[in-house]
């Protein structure tokens, strides 16, 4: 767990994603908007525009076929566990490893990640809640590591939901975050977040990691 070390350090020492892209999201909005993809989800489940709808998935083995795709679940654990960052709390729903095979339509989006026709994802399902009443800048992921060695950034996402960023004096995000992985054989990550800091450049409180198993 050193490389997690060293990237705590280099959160700290940079204002713990204060200046980083995840708050300045402009190529990667421009990317959401482009393929259609959703705003900020709240209560409302919105499907993503890129990737098969694995909801129903909780059991090794099992499979869901869509227009986008295909996805066969091959690890799963529900987690809610809770990690509060300052006023920000971070609730890790659940955890998944994920074969898919996307349709050919979406192959186009999915070469900016990698080039094979089908892969593993490792995806998380957060939802986050800012407990003050100013707006605060967050990333409930700065980057995650496996167990296989593996460490993606917050650029990697797949997804592309809208978590990093601002969130609204007393606002409320869920949605998922995920990575491609080269072995996915995975059997537990680590994570870690951001600083909280407020609009105005303030570091509220320290970024936080946490390990979770399958």
């Amino acid at each position: 767990m050193n490389r997690l070390i060293i990237g705590a350090f280099i959160l700290t020492t940079f204002g713990a994603l204060n200046t980083q892209p995840a708050f300045e999201e402009k190529a990667a909005k421009e990317k959401t908007e482009e393929m259609g993809a959703p705003l900020v989800k709240k209560d409302v489940h919105v499907p993503n525009p890129q990737l098969p709808d694995d909801r129903k998935l909780t059991q090794i083995g099992q499979k869901f076929s869509d227009a986008k795709g295909e996805s066969a679940l091959k690890a799963y654990k529900k987690v809610d566990e809770a990690i509060k960052v300052g006023p920000i709390e971070v609730t890790v729903k659940e955890m998944k490893v994920l074969h898919v095979t996307p349709d050919y339509s979406m192959i186009d989006f999915f070469h900016g990640y990698t080039h094979e026709e089908d892969f593993d994802i490792v995806k998380v399902k957060v939802e986050i809640k800012n407990k003050s009443d100013e707006k605060i800048k967050f990333s409930p992921i700065a980057f995650l590591e496996t167990n296989t060695g593996e460490h993606l950034p917050w650029e990697d996402d797949i997804y592309l939901e809208e978590l990093n960023g601002e969130l609204d004096g007393n606002g409320t995000k869920n949605g998922d975050i995920g990575f491609i992985v080269r072995n996915g054989d995975v059997r537990g990550i680590s994570l870690m977040t951001s600083d909280a800091v407020t609009g105005d450049g303030k570091i509220l409180a320290k970024g936080k990691s946490v390990e979770l198993a399958f």
